[in-house]
């Protein structure tokens, strides 16, 4: 599989130059490498003045998400991020015209992920092509002190741990020390995730604590209170 396409800014006409594109995605056994020293199907690269990227790999395959649900079936996709100075990082995820599960699977068959449901073509070559263009956005500033102060863990209602980290510009969110979501500032203290969900906001107490609503779902919202801080 060849995956490659342009990384544009804002206008969509600019190419972008050192742009750091990544990309993971799971093996033929719907394994994601996430322990090895050989990062299988994992990758990275900078563009060029022409703003293009290229990978090579395998075609992913879909995966069920929890081994004891038959619900939580998974299409294949592939994850990417891009990240350029002064620009919002990007993180999303690929998907494939005709794969199993595109209809079911509750982030494809949302309507704003339409763009990103590809052709798979061939190429002279006959190895399967997708082409995916990204348009990146304008960064949203937040204050330093602002991400020093929201960092850390938070306790919600049902005692469960929700730890918040700084990665460049986007904010990890991790349940129970499991990576859930990397969010990106939308302005008003509040992060956003790919597609709506899950949503942060953050409260800043006169008090100097720190209060979190998290909507998971549009009808599973957790509040929760800073614990922990990190020293900066």
């Amino acid at each position: 599989m060849v995956l490659k396409g342009n990384i544009f800014k804002e206008d969509g006409k600019t190419p972008i130059s050192n742009a750091l594109v990544e990309i993971w995605h799971c093996d033929e056994n719907e394994v994601y490498d996430n322990a090895s020293d050989e990062y299988k199907y994992r990758g990275g690269q900078r563009t060029k003045a022409d703003g293009k990227y290229e990978f090579k790999s395998i075609l992913p395959v879909p995966y069920k998400a929890n081994p004891k649900d038959e619900a939580s079936w998974r299409l294949a996709h592939i994850h990417m991020r891009v990240s350029v100075p002064n620009q919002q990082d990007l993180i999303t995820q690929l998907y494939f015209k005709n794969g199993k599960y595109v209809d079911t699977d509750k982030w494809a068959s949302d309507p704003k992920a339409i763009n990103r449901i590809l052709n798979i073509s061939k190429n002279k070559l006959g190895e399967s092509e997708i082409v995916f263009n990204v348009i990146m956005s304008k960064e949203i500033p937040l204050d330093k002190k602002v991400y020093n102060k929201i960092t850390g863990l938070y306790q919600v209602e049902d005692d469960t741990i929700f730890e918040f980290t700084k990665n460049d510009d986007l904010l990890f969110m991790k349940q129970n020390g499991q990576l859930r979501a990397s969010l990106k500032y939308i302005g008003n203290n509040t992060f956003l995730g790919g597609i709506d969900y899950p949503k942060a906001t953050f409260e800043l107490q006169k008090d100097g604590g720190v209060k979190v609503i998290i909507m998971r779902t549009a009808t599973k919202t957790h509040n929760g209170t800073k614990f922990l801080k990190y020293n900066r």
